[in-house]
């Protein structure tokens, strides 16, 4: 070793500063690359990804530079570089076990995730580890025997300074190529693989670090009496339950079916084509939404915000709002105590529950959240055959997803609450090139309104594909089966290119306009029923749980819940925005405006008597927003006993080997199994039929563009 020498450039302190920042650079990389499943879609991310890991090991690195004593110097670059390095490799460990990254939350309570890890951890480690800590042994050494040789001579100040900005230089590029690719990516926070695709390890665990430490401020200074307040909410808003309806689904399981972007308007929607013939965007959702065994809702809008599809989930099983800026499941998710319907319907009835999706358990922070939603399981992306022929970057398509939830589907016991995430329908609504290609496309002058129509047709297809194997394996009439549409899927921006093929014009698209396309599909299909059919109510999804709850026949009231039964006669019909505006049966309050239903019209000089009524109804449209705020940001749920639901241990909660554990709990009931894998004693994966859009309609040629209605 005494005959090995080193290039000159790194006896300098700057040059064992750049030697530190391109090692980390090369580990981070391959952790990306080789461990990490980011979804890299384009050029620009790869770029973006390449250059993440620079800023933000620079400035840590840079620190070490102000330091003037050499071996002071030396030692604390080497220290920082062992903790960032220390932290990658903690991740890609973490990574292989869990398909998610540490958190602080995560970091605090390192012995949970220790014992969760067991004997499996030694499995994760793999040989070409040394890669990632080899060097956190040579670099010492090398420095000990003077391989590598200690610059007597301090930094210039100026120069230390020069390092700190240029890599918040690097960095403020990096945010700026990051917000170009991905709008609002802090401000959603939707998915921690986009935060290390676009920020780095680093970067990811200093934001989550800022927000654990805001969350736990508010957190801390909660306290049993801030109750009072939400439970004399909860009590006057309460709506009883219609009567002659209550019980009707008692014991029956429960199915939701999440329809991705699908909004109001494209119920008995027909698309015309350049040779005038009219095309049924959804035939078999529109046929369920008129049964009179489907309890369905035309006046139903979606209450989301930031958080968009976690929104909707966390306003339809627990009746709460998300938040007001950013995602409930990603801010709150892995911390919060919930009764949300998983739970209830476990405590209260005896349910198994299971959630379905073909993307990772980590978008939207759904792995964690869902244990303290108390589903008992969680079928994500890991469960499915995944390639690129039949996925996108949302995860897999519709058709395949369903077809392949079945053979989890079939070993649930019954009674169960179910929920299965269906993602085709989302934007950028492409069109599909394979055999499903052949719906027409819209012509307007936008390709994302343009391919709308054809996904949703896509879904629709699925959907129905889905109901015949309930109907052929025999659950269709012993379940519940709740469709929604999550959120708008033509974004507000985009209506005045949609106006032509609604009637209308962009010249005369309002902001009245844009509130009622805020109507998305709500329909609760009861098998046997005949009382159903088309309901007037205005409502939204803060109202579903307790509707659900009440044909279930269960009592919502001694939960804190903010809706109300749709199908009470005590709804208010007052349905609130996230934003604060509101919608009335008669009035719609929009961007700061006041309109007339039944008009379309802006009231501009409204009299005394409305104006006092819309002043009421802004008013109670805050104190339900606030309610939710201080139940969510508080984690009060926490201290309220009123429900006598026992408290959620998330470590009970185990998503790995799902179907092994239902196989398990097939074999120990024996006898008294009630899934239908035991029931009919064989699988129902085989009474699954699904045809492409080609073999649908017996056509290899796709149809003919349409033309503006």
């Amino acid at each position: 070793m005494k005959n090995l020498k080193s290039p000159t450039f790194l006896n300098k302190r700057l040059g064992f500063y750049a030697l530190l920042t391109f090692l980390l650079w090369a580990k981070s990389i391959f952790a990306y690359l080789f461990e990490f499943n980011l979804g890299i879609e384009s050029l620009r991310q790869y770029f973006i990804l390449f250059l993440n890991p620079i800023a933000t090991t620079m400035f840590l690195l840079s620190i070490a530079l102000y330091v003037r004593r050499p071996k002071a110097a030396y030692r604390t670059m080497l220290f920082i570089y062992a903790l960032a390095t220390i932290l990658l490799f903690s991740n890609v460990v973490y990574y292989r076990e869990f398909t998610d990254f540490i958190t602080v939350n995560t970091l605090l309570g390192t012995g949970k995730v220790a014992s969760g890890l067991g004997e499996s951890a030694i499995r994760l480690f793999r040989p070409y580890d040394l890669l990632f800590v080899l060097d956190l042994i040579v670099l010492p050494i090398l420095l000990w025997k003077k391989v590598i040789k200690r610059e007597e001579r301090p930094v210039r100040a100026r120069m230390a300074f020069a390092m700190t900005a240029l890599s918040v230089m690097v960095f403020s590029a990096n945010l700026f190529l990051a917000e170009a690719d991905r709008p609002e990516l802090l401000t959603r926070t939707f998915s921690r693989d986009y935060l290390i695709k676009y920020l780095g390890v680093n970067a990811f665990t200093a934001y989550d670090g800022i927000q654990t430490y805001k969350t736990n401020q508010v957190r801390a200074e909660a306290s049993p009496n801030d109750l009072t307040e939400v439970e004399a909410y909860v009590k006057d808003h309460y709506a009883a339950p219609n009567d002659d309806l209550y019980g009707i689904a008692k014991d029956k399981n429960v199915i939701y079916i999440h329809l991705e972007s699908l909004q109001q308007f494209l119920i008995d929607y027909k698309l015309t084509d350049e040779n005038g013939q009219e095309h049924e965007v959804t035939p078999f959702i529109n046929s369920i939404f008129h049964e009179n065994s489907t309890f369905s809702f035309d006046n139903f809008f979606h209450q989301v915000k930031a958080g968009k599809t976690s929104d909707a989930e966390t306003l339809l099983e627990n009746s709460l709002f998300g938040l007001n800026q950013g995602s409930l499941f990603t801010q709150l998710g892995g911390k919060n105590t919930f009764q949300a319907a998983p739970d209830i319907l476990k405590q209260e009835a005896g349910y198994t529950s299971a959630a379905f999706h073909g993307n990772s358990g980590n978008f939207w922070n759904r792995t964690e959240t869902y244990k303290r939603f108390g589903y008992d399981y969680f079928f994500d992306s890991s469960y499915y055959d995944v390639n690129e022929d039949n996925s996108f970057q949302y995860g897999l398509h519709d058709k395949p997803f369903f077809q392949q939830s079945v053979k989890y589907l079939e070993h649930l016991q019954q009674p169960f609450y179910s929920k299965f995430i269906a993602v085709s329908n989302h934007y950028p609504y492409s069109e599909f090139q394979n055999d499903e290609a052949g719906f027409p496309m819209a012509k307007t002058g936008d390709e994302t309104i343009n391919g709308y129509f054809a996904t949703a047709n896509y879904l629709d297809k699925a959907v129905e594909e889905f109901f015949n194997y309930l109907k052929a394996s025999g659950l269709y009439d012993n379940s519940v089966i709740v469709m929604y549409g999550d959120h708008y899927g033509i974004s507000t921006s985009r209506n005045p290119e949609l106006a032509p093929l609604l009637g209308k014009t962009k010249e005369s698209w309002t902001n009245f306009d844009n509130a009622q396309m805020q109507r998305v599909p709500y329909m609760i299909h009861v098998p046997g029923q005949e009382n159903g059919g088309i309901n007037h109510t205005y409502g939204g999804e803060v109202d579903a749980l307790p509707t659900l709850l009440h044909l279930l026949g269960i009592d919502s009231s001694k939960y804190i819940q903010l809706g109300q039964d749709l199908l009470s006669p005590e709804n208010d019909q007052l349905v609130a925005f996230r934003s604060g505006d509101y919608v009335t049966p008669d009035y719609t309050y929009y961007g700061g405006s006041l309109y007339d239903n039944h008009t379309g019209f802006m009231v501009t000089a409204p009299d005394e008597n409305l104006q006092a009524k819309a002043d009421g109804w802004k008013q109670a449209v805050s104190d339900q927003l606030s309610t939710s705020d201080d139940i969510n940001n508080g984690d009060l749920l926490r201290f309220y006993t009123g429900s006598g639901m026992e408290t959620i241990d998330p470590g009970d909660y185990d998503y790995k080997n799902g179907l092994q554990q239902l196989q398990k709990t097939e074999s120990k009931l024996g006898e008294k199994s009630t899934s239908v894998y035991s029931k009919l004693g064989t699988s129902t994966e085989d009474m699954y039929n699904t045809q492409t859009y080609k073999q649908y309609h017996g056509t290899e040629e796709p149809a003919p563009t349409p033309v503006q209605e």
